[in-house]
Formats: C-alpha cells, sequence, structure tokens
C-alpha cells in the first residue's frame, strides 16, 4: 500500500495544486493521498475522476498528521529539496519496502515544521533546487516503480488508446 500525506492544503490557494498531488499519485502507482486538512472540493474533484478512469483510488483525511506519521506501519519517506538525493537512495527504499509492505510519502505544500524531518526513515530531495511537490511526487514514484507504473490497467469507463497521431478515446458502457 502506496500512502502520499499532503501537508499544509490551503483551500484557496493550493486547490488545484492539491488536486494535481491526487491525479499524480494516482496515475503513478499511490493507493492513497491523505490531506491534514478536509477540502471536500478536492475530495468530490478526485472521486469523480476515479469513477470514470478506473482504479481504486482514495482520498482520506487525518486530523493529527505527526500521530499519522508516527503510527504509520511502513517506511516513512519526506520529500524535500534538503534530503539525499534519489537516485543514492531509491534502492534502499525500495528494498525496505519489498520487507515492510507499506510506503508513506509525505509532500508539503508550504513549509514543513521541522518536526518531520525526524518523523521520517528517509528524507529525499529531487535535486536542490526549489521546484514543485507534484514534480517531486511523480519524480520519485517513477523511480520507485522503475517505470513500470505507466503501464498498469485502470479498468476504467474512459480509456485513451495510443496513437502516433490523432486521438482516440473509448468510452465503455456499463462498468
Amino acid at each position: 500500500m502506496i500512502t502520499v500525506l499532503r501537508l499544509g492544503h490551503r483551500f484557496e490557494r493550493d486547490k488545484r495544486i492539491s488536486t494535481h498531488i491526487c491525479l499524480t499519485a494516482r496515475a503513478f502507482g499511490a493507493d492513497e493521498v491523505v490531506f491534514d486538512v478536509r477540502d471536500e472540493r478536492v475530495e468530490d474533484s478526485v472521486k469523480r475522476i476515479t469513477d470514470e478512469w478506473g482504479g481504486n483510488f482514495k482520498v482520506n483525511f487525518t486530523e493529527n498528521y505527526k500521530d499519522f506519521i508516527k503510527n504509520f506501519d511502513g517506511v516513512r519517506v519526506h520529500l524535500t529539496m534538503y534530503g539525499l538525493q534519489v537516485n543514492d537512495i531509491i534502492r534502499e527504499i525500495s528494498d525496505k519496502v519489498s520487507k515492510r509492505k507499506n510506503l508513506l510519502i509525505i509532500a508539503g505544500g508550504q513549509k514543513v515544521d521541522a518536526e518531520v524531518y525526524f518523523l521520517t526513515d528517509y528524507n529525499v530531495a529531487i535535486g536542490n533546487q526549489p521546484h514543485s511537490e507534484v514534480a517531486a511526487l511523480a519524480v520519485f514514484l517513477d523511480k520507485f516503480f522503475e517505470g513500470k507504473e505507466t503501464q498498469k490497467k485502470f479498468n476504467g469507463k474512459i480509456e485513451v488508446i495510443p496513437k502516433a497521431q490523432g486521438k482516440e478515446v473509448l468510452k465503455k458502457a456499463n462498468i
């Protein structure tokens, strides 16, 4: 089970970016995103997409993210530009996850409380420059799954048929 914990969602400012965290997590192999605040607009948007495009992705909420991190039964990874380089540590993380089964990936939206750096097993950087948490999540998951996550089948009502030119979308009835 792969869980993404989204910290620091600000209602008006982060609606789109938090939705993109969810869409990226879903498309790149995570099972759920947990938020530290409830925003039903994000939850409803992601539910609609999952209903149409398929999969079993969930959006959940926690009232105490520090307890959530502390009590998580698995490997805890915090994505931060101050961490160890992903290429240097990804194999070790993958090996630990294969033994412990569960992975928590923490993606902050605003400045993250310093305690988070000490509650995790790994602080991982996708480069040491400022960039989007959506990009960091996508790169981390792609490296974790060695690119195989892009071949996942979602069995949704809508499916894109890959083409070299043009667009083809298959809309299935009664799924």
